[in-house]
């Protein structure tokens, strides 16, 4: 997955063990080793426990947060021979990982979370309140966009479509904020923001489609042990590659764990769908119609039409019958396609995405999302968004043939950093000699291992072609038939465009039946469809709603 579906890039920190440290806290184990200095295993930071207020609604809703971390082992039956403190059980009958050499232990993540939870006379502990588990793509990316963009009780204001003025930035109060109707755990991906992970072989441990998902499995079964809510609703909400986290994840838990509700936002499940992957995959022409209804909601938001339709939505579905239509139907005849046929659909795509006629011929009818950020409003030497295609900037090389950078990532991406860090150091009282790594790109051996073994598919290493993880998705749903499924997307995404979501879930595998388990919303926003108010707004009451609807489990 290309670093543009992901939210942002960061620098890594090195994990080492100290070979001088101050004298032990309580807890901690020092162990000489023959002929080496005295070292001190690294223990995790320990969790902090702060009170807070929010005002949702009108109803003021008293919280506590916990920041800490949980240690998830590689394997399953390693994971289950260490205790929630991450330290191995006494009973394993296994020798503890060498101090002296930490490259040499079994692989483990140390998860870092935030969890949000109501207060109740009892407390949080052995609560049957909904509680919902939220994470960010990538992959590699950490979660501090939906964190503190979303449904957190604080967020960062940023000017929806502009560049945010450098600091100092505003965090304030969450209005939309979704504890009035669920707790909340973000969740950091292994070796992203304050998780780390350790051990031989840590990167193919942790960072592939298959391993991600176990790690996050693992982490939600130790946390619903270590807080008592096994009993509770749950939910699980991923964000860009966190859809098809969320559809794989969601496969894992259902021997253990019925979900009552997943809420995918700017989904993509079929990697084959990627615009970008028609460059390579000739023949392919699938992921160029998805992308058609983007770029008509773009050129309408900027005006590029030769005629400007009075209403959006309207204009979309006129795009869409034509994307999957004459559209489909001219590019299934590849060089058989007459010329007369050819102009026709030039034409039709010049009135539906203010595209030249001629620069559609020259594309042979198939333009790529970067050529269009690029193209779109070339003559006045603007580059168009990519994430949020509302938003635009210079252009960075005039003469280039795609875009070269997103200008909505560069207009909110170092306020989300700072505000994420002053929150998490200063209100929350966590981290503050850690560094968070936003993402995890800019590691040298960071690598994503995109193979996957489907529900009764073939092993990794027989078969693949480009990773779908739609069959994972309905899997669970016949697993589990009173599941909801709720897909959130922006008209204005052209990183994972809405069109591509909504056929991938209208061709999931699974019964008419079923298919009615599935509800969605669009809105007029982009990839981070939250970085409107007035959107967040609308989908805060949207998944509220989807929330009150499914907890009961009926």
């Amino acid at each position: 997955m290309t670093k543009h579906l992901l939210c942002c890039a960061a620098l890594l920190s090195t994990f080492c063990v100290a070979l001088a440290q101050p004298p032990a806290k309580s807890g901690d184990q020092k162990v000489v080793v023959q002929g080496k200095p005295e070292v001190t295993p690294p223990l995790p930071p320990p969790d902090s426990t702060t009170d807070g207020t929010v005002a949702v609604g009108g109803q003021k809703i008293a919280y506590k947060a916990v920041a800490g971390t949980l240690t998830v082992g590689y394997s399953d039956s390693y994971d289950a021979m260490l205790g929630l403190d991450g330290k191995l059980l006494p009973d394993t009958g296994m020798n503890p990982p060498d101090p002296a050499k930490p490259e040499d232990a079994p692989a483990t993540a140390r998860m870092f979370y935030t969890a949000y939870f109501k207060a109740e006379p009892a407390g949080p502990t052995g609560s049957t309140r909904p509680v919902m588990f939220l994470y960010n793509g990538g992959p590699g990316s950490a979660t501090m966009w939906l964190h503190m963009g979303s449904f957190g009780p604080r967020r960062v204001a940023t000017p929806d479509t502009e560049h945010q003025t450098a600091a100092p930035y505003s965090i304030v109060e969450n209005p939309y904020s979704l504890l009035d109707v669920t707790d909340l755990v973000f969740i950091d991906a292994p070796g992203t923001g304050f998780s780390r992970i350790m051990g031989k072989d840590k990167e193919k441990a942790f960072w592939g489609v298959d391993p991600d998902a176990h790690a996050f499995d693992r982490f939600i079964r130790r946390f619903l042990t270590k807080y008592d809510r096994w009993n509770s609703p749950k939910y699980l909400f991923g964000e860009s590659y966190g859809t098809p986290r969320s559809a794989v994840l969601s496969n894992i838990l259902q021997s253990q764990v019925d979900l009552n509700g997943i809420v995918l936002l700017s989904a993509i499940l079929d990697f084959g769908n990627m615009d970008e992957g028609t460059r390579y995959n000739p023949g392919t022409d699938q992921a160029a119609a998805l992308a058609i209804p983007t770029f008509a909601a773009t050129a309408f938001y900027h005006h590029k039409l030769p005629t400007q339709p009075p209403a959006l939505e309207p204009f979309l579905r006129e795009v869409e019958s034509f994307a999957l239509g004459d559209y489909m139907t001219a590019m299934l005849q590849g060089s058989n396609l007459p010329d007369s046929q050819r102009q026709a659909i030039a034409q039709k795509l010049h009135g539906y995405t203010g595209l030249p006629v001629d620069y559609l011929l020259k594309a042979d009818l198939r333009v790529q999302a970067g050529q269009f950020e690029k193209a779109l409003q070339d003559s006045e030497g603007i580059t168009t968004g990519r994430l949020d295609s509302r938003y635009k900037g210079p252009d960075m090389n005039r003469m280039s043939e795609a875009a070269e950078y997103d200008p909505q990532s560069n207009a909110i991406s170092s306020a989300y950093i700072a505000a994420f860090n002053q929150y998490m150091r200063v209100d929350l009282k966590y981290g503050r000699d850690q560094t968070y790594k936003p993402g995890a790109y800019t590691d040298s051996n960071f690598q994503w291992d995109l193979r996957h073994q489907p529900p009764n598919g073939p092993p990794v290493g027989q078969g693949e072609g480009a990773t779908n993880v739609m069959p994972d998705l309905a899997a669970t749903m016949k697993s589990n038939p009173k599941m909801k499924v709720l897909l959130a997307g922006g008209y204005f995404d052209l990183a994972t465009p809405y069109f591509e979501g909504n056929y991938e879930l209208k061709h999931l595998p699974i019964s008419q039946a079923l298919q009615s388990n599935v509800s969605y919303r669009y809105y007029e926003s982009g990839h981070m469809v939250y970085v409107n108010e007035s959107v967040l707004h609308k989908f805060h009451d949207d998944v509220a709603a989807f929330i009150k609807g499914t907890e009961s489990g009926k």
